[in-house]
């Protein structure tokens, strides 16, 4: 019997990020009540629902709950003048750029079903990433003391490709990676990305020199999702 989880994966296209974190949050909160449900009641306990959400946004600055606003360098008029919105967020981290070119994730579990560690689970969603990277030749690895994922760590152009912020609750998780594909960098330009200044940030686009097709980029990462959690997909 096969007795991994099972995640239900769910393509949600270009999508506002108000939009999408409201749906997260439905998720995220109906998999911690299953939960709180299935210890009050053993003996009729449901099957835990995981979820892995796929999504592009359009233009959106978001701040995570440790961040710094002075790392948003440009003021609301020009934001406007942009036609980039930004939202203060409950996810770890600092600020960071969402857009249209750019494989974002969010991964709604419930770590009980895996282990009960967050930094591992960080260092998993690099994985998938760095693996990813991998089949189009691209050597990418992680930085010592930041999280997400880079290129050229330990060189002359260290470079930022992928970045992360999560939320958990009772073990439960989600917000998740942003991973640079056709992604249009100048946007970045605009903050200090992940509060982290001297480091530049780049694209699949950029490092093999020709646009990448998302929904390829999306189902290897599915893939190598599936291997590094050991979890069936739906």
């Amino acid at each position: 019997m096969d007795t991994k989880p099972t995640v239900h994966v769910r393509n949600l296209g270009l999508a506002a990020y108000d939009a999408t974190t409201s749906l997260q949050q439905q998720l995220f909160q109906q998999t911690i009540d299953q939960k709180i449900y299935n210890r009050r009641h053993p003996e009729a306990q449901q099957p835990t629902e995981h979820h892995l959400l796929f999504v592009e946004h359009p233009h959106v600055y978001t701040l995570g709950k440790s961040g710094d606003e002075k790392n948003l360098l440009i003021n609301e008029k020009t934001l406007a003048e942009k036609g980039v919105v930004f939202f203060q967020t409950n996810r770890g981290g600092d600020i960071t750029y969402h857009g249209p070119g750019q494989l974002v994730g969010y991964p709604i579990l419930d770590l009980d079903c895996f282990f009960t560690d967050i930094h591992k689970y960080l260092r998993f969603l690099e994985e998938c990433v760095i693996q990813t990277l991998r089949d189009y030749d691209i050597k990418a690895s992680r930085s010592t003391g930041e999280t997400g994922v880079w290129l050229d760590v330990e060189g002359k152009n260290p470079r930022k490709i992928c970045a992360m912020g999560i939320r958990t609750s009772r073990w439960v998780t989600m917000h998740g990676f942003a991973l640079n594909v056709n992604t249009d960098l100048s946007f970045f330009d605009y903050i200090i990305p992940c509060g982290i200044q001297g480091k530049a940030v780049t694209s699949m686009q950029k490092e093999l020199g020709k646009p990448i097709d998302m929904e390829q980029v999306r189902a290897r990462f599915a893939h190598h999702f599936s291997k590094v959690f050991d979890v069936n997909l739906t």
